[in-house]
């Protein structure tokens, strides 16, 4: 039999007062940061071969406390600790595998700001996030020196400013929901100035692993902007949404946003017809639309998490066949140099 996670591992309720009396960025803080904690955690020690500190200390394991609430304790091959469990096999050099995985250098058009396709320029918004995902593309990536928030966006904001083919900025990083939110509203107090600027998209995984940063001063800023606004979140499995993720999805519906989900296919994780369809059914259960589904990006460090062209058409063919329409997120991969996402 499987315990009951312990205390220390139970989510924040999902009522106002229980997120303010904690706040977010105390979480935050919080945050497991240590592989052995972990195990420990999950009453695993010893029973996870390939854990790695190596791995962890290239690219450092960390995890908020709620989002290890929903992993399974007792279980080594949990979908949900395979995201971000540094292992050896991190450390394996394979052909193919590169540190700039979607070539994110070549499309440097500013300090911190990506212009890859037409109408549309992604600002590094910073370099921190509140999980280190196993997988993620950016693991390599030259925050120091890339993040737009230096010198207070002038450069970052001036780039954008001197293409008016650019009519979307998309804010990433990192994670941009990791600024605080007079951070961010310092952030479009610029952006307002752009006269070509006609809508908005902030890439997060914080309301899934950190539903508490969705509060009521994050809500006040994201319903007071002058733009439509889409917010893409990220989640890969079922089991992370929980009554927390939901009542951060309900306020950023609340708030007049867009919310759509964003998963990669992962081995070990989702690369089953039954998962990926969960997964698509319970977003869509807590108002989320389902959008891509990513081919990994080959980036060092994660090429155990790769699934083949061929079984990801075949998964996404019998999830064609099994679920609506609008269920069925669009699987793609990104190519540097090509002028979209590229449908499989």
């Amino acid at each position: 039999m499987i315990p009951v996670a312990s205390p220390a591992l139970q989510p924040v309720p999902a009522g106002a007062g229980a997120r303010d009396a904690l706040g977010w960025k105390r979480l935050w803080r919080e945050a497991v940061r240590d592989p052995r904690e972990l195990l420990a955690l999950l009453g695993l020690e010893g029973r996870v071969p390939g854990v790695s500190e190596a791995a962890a200390a290239q690219f450092p394991l960390r995890v908020p406390r709620g989002f290890v609430a929903r992993m399974r304790p007792g279980d080594p091959h949990d979908p949900l600790l395979r995201q971000v469990l540094p292992l050896d096999e991190e450390l394996r050099p394979v052909a193919g595998f590169t540190l700039d995985a979607v070539g994110d250098a070549a499309a440097r058009a500013g300090h911190g700001v990506i212009h890859k396709y037409q109408g549309r320029a992604l600002l590094v918004a910073t370099g921190s996030c509140a999980v280190n995902c196993r997988y993620c593309f950016r693991r390599h990536f030259p925050y120091a020196e890339e993040t737009a928030a230096a010198g207070g966006w002038r450069e970052a904001v001036g780039a954008i400013r001197s293409d008016d083919s650019i009519h979307e900025v998309i804010l990433s990083g990192g994670d941009p929901l990791s600024l605080a939110t007079p951070k961010l509203a310092e952030l479009i107090a610029q952006l307002r100035a752009l006269p070509q600027m006609r809508r908005l998209r902030i890439h997060t995984r914080l309301p899934v692993v950190l539903p508490e940063r969705v509060d009521d001063e994050f809500g006040d800023w994201l319903r007071c902007l002058p733009w439509p606004v889409a917010v893409v979140v990220h989640a890969n499995h079922a089991r992370e949404f929980d009554d927390s993720v939901d009542a951060a999805m309900a306020r950023l519906r609340a708030a007049g946003a867009t919310v759509l989900n964003q998963a990669v296919l992962l081995r070990g994780v989702n690369d089953s017809v039954d998962a990926l369809a969960a997964l698509s059914e319970r977003s869509f259960a807590a108002g989320v639309l389902p959008y891509y589904l990513h081919q990994l990006d080959r980036v060092a460090g994660a090429a155990h998490f790769e699934v083949s062209d061929a079984h990801a058409l075949q998964l996404h063919a019998a999830l064609v066949a099994r679920l609506s329409g609008y269920l069925v997120p669009r699987l793609v991969r990104e190519v540097a140099g090509d002028a979209s996402k590229r449908a499989l």
